[in-house]
């Protein structure tokens, strides 16, 4: 299970996140991530370029991640939902139970006490385990519940979770 391989932590905090994404891990140059406040809920809309939007609930904690074969940000707490053009293969976002990885998608991720939900409204979403284990597809409209130890199980989910998740951001 090679997601975990390769990557190495840049933290930045949310509010100093300046750089990152279409250069890559291996390049010096980074281009600007742009930060708009969003309100009804309150949240940030990250625009770094190149295809990847992330819109984050205001307390998120995150940074960025220097991953091989793409760029990663690192979500410890709260929910982000991230939109990924298909050119941008590889994107991952790395809690602490889940690695999830996307080839062009729209998808939310949450994380909270031990746990990550990882939804996809849209394309194609890789979950694999921090620990190890064996990964799990989503399509759209599955999600699934990581948390240590456990399997990963797929399930449609229900309207009212969705909507819940998705009320999160506005929509």
């Amino acid at each position: 299970m090679g997601l975990a391989k390769g990557l190495q932590k840049i933290f930045i905090p949310a509010l100093l996140l300046g750089t990152l994404l279409a250069a890559g891990p291996a390049t010096a140059q980074t281009p600007s991530c742009e930060e708009r406040r969003l309100d009804n809920p309150p949240r940030v809309m990250v625009d770094c370029g190149g295809g990847i939007l992330i819109e984050r609930e205001a307390a998120v904690e995150m940074g960025f991640i220097s991953a091989t074969g793409g760029a990663a940000i690192e979500v410890n707490s709260g929910a982000v939902l991230v939109e990924v053009d298909a050119a941008q293969g590889g994107f991952q976002i790395r809690t602490p139970q889940a690695i999830a990885t996307v080839r062009g998608t729209i998808y939310a991720v949450d994380v909270s006490d031990g746990h990550t939900a990882v939804f996809v409204e849209r394309g194609v979403v890789e979950v694999a385990p921090i620990e190890g284990g064996e990964a799990a597809t989503l399509q759209a409209g599955e999600g699934v519940d990581v948390t240590p130890g456990e399997p990963l199980v797929v399930r449609e989910w229900g309207a009212g979770r969705v909507a819940e998740l998705m009320a999160r951001f506005g929509r």
